[in-house]
C-alpha cells in the first residue's frame, strides 16, 4: 500500500525535480539553504504536453508489439497444424522406408560388399545404395519423398522454434512499452496533484482542448456519404472509458475508437495508427472534412476523427474518457497528417 503523498514544499521541490528531464530545470539558491521556487504554471503545463506525447508514444508501440504478438502467435498455430500434419506424412511412410533400408542394410536386395562394409545402419546403407544406383526406379522415388518429407519437418520445426521466440520477443516490447506508458501518466497525476483546480485546468489547458466528455451533451454533426455513419458511432462513444490496448464495446484506446466508428461504416482499417495513417488520401489541415482521420505526434502516435468546427473527437489516455476537444494550438503544433478514408 503506497504511503499518503506529502503535500507543500517538500512535495513541490520534488515534482520541481521532474522538469530536469524536460529542460525546465528551476533556480534554487545555493549553498543558502533556501527551498527551491514552485514550478510556475508553463512549467507544468510544458511538461504534461510532454508527458501526454510521450505517452502516446509508448500507447502505439504497445499497440504494435500486441498486434506482432499475436500475428506470430497465429502463425505459430499454423505451423504446429503443418507439423502435426508433416509428422503424419512421415509416419505413414516410414514402414516402407524402413524395411527398404533394412533389405539394403542386409544385402538381400543389393550384393555390393564394400558399401556394405561402410555402412553404418540400415539407413545409411539406403543412401548409399542411392549413391551407387543400386535402387530401382521404384525404390529411389520412395525415398526421395520420404527425404523430401523429413526436411519439411525440418524446416517447419525450425520456423516453429523462430516464430515461437519472436512471439515471446514481440511480448516483452508490448510490455515494457506498457510499463513506460503507464510512467508517464503517473508523473502527470503526481505534478496535477499539487495543484488546485484553478491550477490544473490551467495546466492542461493544451492537450484538454477544452474537452466535452458529457456523453451526450453534444450532437453529431453532418458528414459526407458513409462518413455519417462513423461520426454517429464515435459521437454516442462519448464518455466511454480509455484503455491501453483496448477495443471496445465500452472501452478504447486511440487507434481502436476510430478503427471501430469506420467499421460501422463498412470500412476495415488498420489496428495502430503507424498503419491508419497510409489507409486513405491525404488532406491538409485546411482541406479536413468530418469524418477524416487527424493524426498527431512524430510516429504518428496518436488520432482522432475529425467533426467539424475545428474540433475532433478521441481517446487520449486512462486519465481522461473519450471527448470532443477543440483543435487548439497544442493540436495545431503537433500536428502530423491527416486522411480521408470511406
Amino acid at each position: 500500500m503506497h504511503e499518503p503523498r506529502e503535500r507543500g514544499s517538500n512535495r513541490r521541490r520534488l515534482a520541481a525535480a521532474g522538469f530536469v528531464a524536460a529542460g525546465a530545470l528551476l533556480a534554487s539558491t545555493a549553498l543558502s539553504g533556501t527551498a527551491s521556487a514552485d514550478p510556475s504554471a508553463d512549467d507544468v503545463r510544458d511538461r504534461i504536453e510532454e508527458l501526454e506525447k510521450e505517452y502516446s508514444e509508448q500507447a502505439e508501440a504497445y499497440n504494435q508489439a500486441k498486434q506482432d504478438h499475436d500475428a506470430a502467435q497465429e502463425k505459430l498455430e499454423d505451423i504446429k497444424a503443418d507439423k502435426k500434419e508433416a509428422e503424419k506424412e512421415l509416419e505413414d511412410m516410414q514402414s516402407g522406408v524402413r524395411s527398404l533400408a533394412t533389405a539394403a542394410y542386409s544385402g538381400d536386395d543389393f550384393s555390393s560388399l564394400p558399401y556394405l562394409a561402410t555402412s553404418s545402419g540400415p539407413e545409411e546403407a539406403l543412401r548409399q545404395a542411392s549413391d551407387m544406383g543400386y535402387l530401382s526406379q521404384s525404390q529411389q522415388d520412395r525415398l526421395d519423398n520420404y527425404v523430401e518429407k523429413k526436411n519439411k519437418l525440418e524446416r517447419i520445426e525450425n520456423e516453429a522454434d523462430e516464430t515461437e521466440s519472436d512471439a515471446e520477443e514481440r511480448l516483452e516490447d508490448a510490455e515494457e512499452a506498457k510499463d513506460n506508458a503507464e510512467e508517464k501518466i503517473q508523473e502527470q497525476q503526481d505534478l496535477l496533484d499539487e495543484l488546485t483546480a484553478e491550477e490544473r485546468a490551467a495546466a492542461t489547458e493544451g492537450v484538454d482542448g477544452g474537452g466535452d466528455s458529457s456523453g451526450g451533451g453534444a450532437s453529431a454533426p453532418q458528414g459526407n456519404g458513409n462518413a455519417q455513419a462513423a461520426i454517429n458511432f464515435i459521437y454516442a462513444q462519448i464518455g466511454d472509458s480509455y484503455s491501453l490496448g483496448a477495443n471496445g464495446p465500452d472501452v478504447w484506446d486511440c487507434s481502436s475508437l476510430v478503427q471501430a466508428a469506420w467499421r460501422e461504416a463498412g470500412v476495415n482499417l488498420p489496428r495502430t495508427t503507424y498503419d491508419q495513417v497510409n489507409a486513405g488520401t491525404s488532406v491538409s489541415w485546411d482541406q479536413m472534412q468530418p469524418g477524416d482521420l487527424i493524426f498527431f505526434y512524430d510516429g504518428p502516435d496518436h488520432v482522432g476523427m475529425y467533426v467539424g468546427g475545428g474540433k475532433m473527437v478521441h481517446a487520449s489516455n486512462p486519465s481522461k474518457p473519450v471527448a470532443e476537444v477543440q483543435l487548439n494550438s497544442y493540436y495545431q503544433q503537433n500536428f502530423h497528417s491527416a486522411v480521408r478514408v470511406g
